[in-house]
């Protein structure tokens, strides 16, 4: 059993910032990739941020420049900073890790969602 469970989020104005955090607990072997998702209503889920392991960010256009993810592995935890933030940054934002269990198996595992809502 692997959790993945978020915090932070709410509600921001545009221009302001917020600040969400994910930590994964349970039968964990190894985590490779973290990072987080987002769904807008109507709209299909989209990688906004990941890093791997070894600390390489990646990031969707729309938010470089403006979102820092980092990672803390010795916690099992990723962060995401938003600053600057637009009213289309609204979504539910799920953290997903890319893991291997101590029974070995590779999975992908996603959190409940934490929703992000800017208003104008």
């Amino acid at each position: 059993q692997v959790q993945l469970v978020e915090s932070g989020g709410g509600l921001a104005q545009a221009g302001g910032s917020l600040r969400i955090s994910c930590v994964a607990s349970g039968s964990i072997f190894s985590i490779n990739n973290m990072g987080w998702y987002r769904q807008a209503p109507g709209k299909q889920r989209e990688l906004v941020a990941a890093m791997t392991s070894g600390g390489t960010p990646t990031y969707v256009d729309s938010v470089k420049g403006r979102f820092t993810i980092s990672r803390d592995n010795a916690k099992n935890t990723v962060y995401l900073q938003m600053n600057s933030l637009k009213p289309e940054d609204t979504a539910v934002y799920y953290c997903n890790a890319r893991l291997t269990t101590r029974n070995l198996y590779r999975i992908d595992a996603w959190g409940q969602g934490t929703q992000v809502t800017v208003s104008a």
